[in-house]
């Protein structure tokens, strides 16, 4: 049923993704699909073109990269996200990884042309290190943090997009108490924070053990600090610390202004397909996507409530059928631009174009639920998320072996190590796993669930965001316009505004409405737990918490989401530091 657009959808729809000449979505949509169908053979441009559009009306949602350059000369690139590395060299010399200040020139050229990044840090070694080429003492990966945070402010203030990265320390990093409360006062606004944790911290916090901080000694140079010891491995011995002291300082901070997160970098490594070409230790800024140095991600979403047949009626079910006609097409206009796209760097082409990863995710699920009947906490809510999930999975991983059989497989592609028991691969049902073994598989990753906030307001009249619940059914959003004003919208959420369509603006909301403060902490676990075994990359998910929401709700929180398996996990709690995300409308 159609419904009359929102405000706020027309204007994020003008602002963001339409060029001159366009008005409408559908607008948009023709481009997106003109531009992706010229990777095709010539003499099938056309009937591509025509099944992209189809693609997009039925319920496909490029990511907004995609929506906002594809098929236009603004040089930007179709790509949301990339990982970057950082060294800890200042100079030139040759290292392993870029030193530091072409780390940040690199950063620079990526926001520049619209990507967000997210990098470790850890390579940097600890603040008052003897740099003994210099004589004098490391500044610590804090302060250049600093560093880029203000190029990236820089590089906003002449007009590109509010940019958007991702810092990440290893847990036994010996400046990382520095790191957990480096946002505490609400510095590095464009920052979100991660601790990279390993299992062996998590089990020493079980055990109510120490951890060895530690970093590792750079080739052919000494790191000297009072008391520091080399290890035979390499690594200088910084210290010992309570794994539980360091803890209830991540949960404190969490707590008291949302950051940092955590990212669990074992689970991340052992589920990763490539395991045996490649090292994860960062994700893209808002952690859907773990990466490699230079790794990038082009992500696409399906609105999931385009899929509900009979939506609030007692038959109400959704359409699995429908769903997988389309994910053969999504999967293939994101390999299109992986072969059409601007890259910042020569280095994230290389990557990209020998392990072809793409990250097709949702959106919508919560109004999804309730247009289904369903309460997002609730059992069947959790086993029709974890079936879409599964089927996406099947559906997305069948298209990729049939492009690859077109195609070719990923170059770096070995059948042995991909399918290696422990590794996501190896879950796949058997005749898929047989499809990979024969003909090999285009992308080495293909799902990841992204927050896809303003494509859902521009393309799907204001669906829940990704994988979450409904924020609330009427509220005020705050947006900041390209003349740096900030306008007041009144929002409104898609399945409410249906709801009160087709049942009238005074009958009572069923139980299947259900918002995301009305839900526990372990609620918006759970969802994530469900779907998590069946998304090869990772799932982007704030745990909304309320302000009375105590510490120890979030200690709770954290050592489940270890023990539940998933990739990562961030929680916010209305806070001093940065206030509220949104404000209900009364």
């Amino acid at each position: 049923m159609n419904i009359a657009s929102q405000a706020i959808s027309q204007d994020v729809l003008r602002d963001k993704y339409a060029q001159p000449g366009e008005a409408t979505a559908d607008d948009v949509r023709r481009r997106i699909a003109h531009a992706l169908a010229q990777a095709e053979a010539q003499p099938q441009r056309a009937a591509w073109e025509a099944r992209f559009l189809a693609a997009q009306q039925a319920g496909v949602i490029p990511a907004g990269r995609i929506a906002a350059a594809a098929g236009t000369e603004l040089g930007a690139t179709l790509v949301n996200c990339f990982v970057q590395p950082v060294g800890d060299s200042i100079s030139h010399e040759e290292c392993a990884h870029p030193p530091i200040y072409t780390a940040l020139s690199e950063a620079a050229e990526t926001l520049r042309l619209g990507g967000g990044v997210g990098y470790d840090f850890s390579r940097i070694r600890p603040r008052g290190a003897l740099v003994t080429s210099t004589r004098s003492s490391a500044a610590g990966p804090v302060a250049f943090l600093h560093v880029f945070d203000a190029s990236c402010r820089a590089i906003e203030s002449i007009g590109s997009r509010r940019g958007a990265q991702m810092g990440v320390l290893r847990c036994d990093h010996p400046d990382i108490e520095a790191f957990v409360a480096a946002k505490s006062g609400g510095a590095l606004q464009h920052f979100n924070l991660s601790v990279g944790v390993n299992d062996a911290f998590m089990h020493a916090l079980d055990a109510d053990g120490d951890i060895e901080l530690v970093h590792i000694a750079q080739p052919g140079e000494a790191q000297i600090a009072a008391g520091a010891r080399l290890r035979a491995d390499g690594q200088w011995v910084y210290g010992r610390m309570a794994a539980r002291t360091l803890w209830e300082r991540i949960v404190a901070c969490a707590h008291d202004h949302g950051e940092p997160g955590l990212l669990f970098l074992d689970r991340i490594n052992a589920d990763n397909n490539l395991g045996y070409c490649e090292a994860i230790a960062a994700t893209n800024p808002c952690g859907e996507q773990p990466l490699p140095p230079y790794g990038a991600c082009c992500l696409g979403a399906l609105d999931l409530t385009r899929f509900v047949v009979d939506p609030f009626e007692p038959h109400a079910r959704f359409d699995f059928a429908r769903m997988r006609e389309v994910i053969p097409m999504a999967v293939r206009m994101l390999d299109n631009v992986l072969d059409l796209t601007v890259w910042p760097l020569p280095q994230h082409e290389r990557e990209a174009r020998s392990k072809r990863r793409i990250g097709l995710g949702i959106t919508g699920l919560g109004d999804a639920l309730i247009m289904l009947g369903l309460r997002y906490d609730g059992t069947a809510a959790l086993k029709l998320a974890a079936d879409i999930a599964r089927d996406m999975r099947d559906a997305a991983y069948a298209a990729s072996c049939a492009l690859a059989r077109e195609r070719g497989a990923f170059p770096l592609f070995e059948a042995d190590g991909y399918l290696c028991e422990g590794r996501f691969a190896s879950r796949l049902p058997e005749a898929l796993k047989q499809s990979v073994r024969e003909y090999g598989v285009r992308n080495s990753h293909l799902l990841c669930i992204a927050p896809a906030g303003s494509i859902s307001l521009a393309f799907a009249d204001n669906v829940s965001n990704g994988i979450e619940p409904v924020y609330d059914w009427c509220y005020l959003r705050h947006r900041r316009m390209r003349d740096a004003r900030v306008r007041a919208y009144e929002v409104e959420d898609h399945a409410w505004r249906l709801y009160r369509r087709l049942r009238g603006p005074h009958t009572a909301l069923p139980d299947s409405f259900v918002s995301a403060m009305e839900l526990s902490m372990r609620a918006h676990l759970e969802m994530v737990a469900a779907m998590a075994p069946y998304v090869d990359g990772a799932i982007s998910k704030t745990v909304n918490a309320g302000t009375n929401c105590t510490r120890g709700e979030f200690d709770t929180l954290y050592r489940s989401a270890w023990r539940r398996g998933v990739k990562g996990i961030a929680a916010f709690r209305p806070n001093g530091v940065l206030g509220g995300v949104l404000r209900t409308v009364a």
